[in-house]
């Protein structure tokens, strides 16, 4: 007679500490640049609020009462508080580390993100968040009508061909001028790419098999804003913008690596990719050469130029979305509805 099965008594499986690491990695490798940027960035706001305003490190999961005081002191502008008022007091506080700007109230799409970084990071660890409640859900909500205000622009002006135009031509015959006209060129003709887009670019991401049969350059962009690894659809250069990154590829002897990189005094590339933040220099410092003020357009003018000439040259917008890669049509049509607008004959009915 066989003895009876001893069964092991049940236990719930648990991650060991290299399955926690594992997991953690695999949200970095999973989650895009810019997006860890800001969460980190966000984190760090959150953390000094909350030692600022209670006088303790924040806890997983978080109070609601903690996620309600947050919301409470990022709903009302605190120049006009008391001086002895705990919110005014913690966002002073918040004001000398050089976390917050002003006592003013914030842009509810500033309390919006930050919150939802808050909210990654307790799924993150499996946790259930506060901003799931229904009270402070409601807070939060009447926190965003309460505060909201028309969205800044992320380029005072579009970088229109006129414009692009004109700051092409203080591009003359330095390997700095060829590297800025090609950057600028690509930028606007490829769609508007971001500046983050535009310094991840790899000489490996450019294709030239049809440059010299019919005068087309393929892109092959990582991932966007909008897109994941491996899922974001090729894009072209023809004409001009195609002919000016050829130049800057030869010019610059760029076999590998970085597409876009810093250029010395002396006028030598350099193996360093540039960075987002040096093309938003690039732009401040070709406005100023073409005579328009520093601030005129920021990096993003490109992608606003790009459709806005779009409407105004009456290109669907289907096949502009198809470069710029918006995946929000009603975003995109923003732009089409300024151009529409200032032309529509109803605006001349005084004369």
């Amino acid at each position: 007679m066989k003895p009876p099965v001893q069964y092991l008594p049940a236990t719930t499986p648990a991650l060991t500490l290299v399955d926690q690491e594992a997991l953690s990695d695999l949200y970095v490798r999973g989650t895009p640049v810019n997006t860890l940027r800001a969460y980190e960035r966000d984190l760090v706001y959150i953390t000094a609020w909350k030692s600022a305003r209670f006088g303790a490190a924040l806890a997983w999961p978080e109070s609601e009462a903690t996620a309600l005081a947050f919301i409470i002191d990022h709903a009302r502008d605190l120049s006009s508080a008391s001086e002895a008022d705990i919110a005014r007091q913690t966002a002073e506080m918040l004001i000398a580390q050089g976390l917050r700007k002003t006592l003013t109230c914030p842009a509810s799409s500033t309390l919006d993100r930050r919150i939802a970084s808050w909210l990654a990071f307790h799924r993150m660890k499996n946790l259930t968040s506060p901003f799931d409640a229904p009270q402070v859900k409601q807070a939060r909500a009447k926190a965003r009508r309460a505060t909201a205000r028309p969205p800044a622009p992320k380029s005072a002006h579009p970088i229109t061909r006129g414009i692009l135009e004109r700051l092409l031509a203080t591009c003359r015959g330095s390997r700095r001028d060829c590297r800025d006209r090609a950057l600028l060129m690509l930028g606007w003709a490829s769609g508007g790419r971001r500046r983050s887009e535009i310094a991840g670019l790899r000489c490996e991401d450019v294709s030239l098999k049809d440059f010299n049969k019919a005068g087309l350059i393929w892109l092959s962009l990582l991932e966007t804003k909008t897109t994941q690894k491996g899922e974001t659809p090729r894009l072209v250069l023809k004409g001009r913008a195609a002919q000016a990154l050829v130049h800057w590829i030869e010019f610059g002897e760029i076999r590998d690596g970085p597409l876009f990189r810093p250029v010395s005094k002396a006028d030598r590339v350099l193996k360093r990719r540039l960075s987002p933040d040096a093309i938003y220099q690039i732009i401040r410092h070709r406005l100023k050469l073409a005579g328009l003020p520093e601030d005129y357009a920021s990096p993003h003018g490109l992608r606003s130029g790009f459709l806005t000439q779009a409407a105004l040259d009456g290109a669907p917008i289907q096949a502009a979305m198809r470069l710029s890669l918006h995946r929000s049509l009603a975003q995109a049509q923003k732009y089409y509805d300024d151009v529409d607008i200032a032309e529509n004959p109803a605006t001349d009915l005084l004369g």
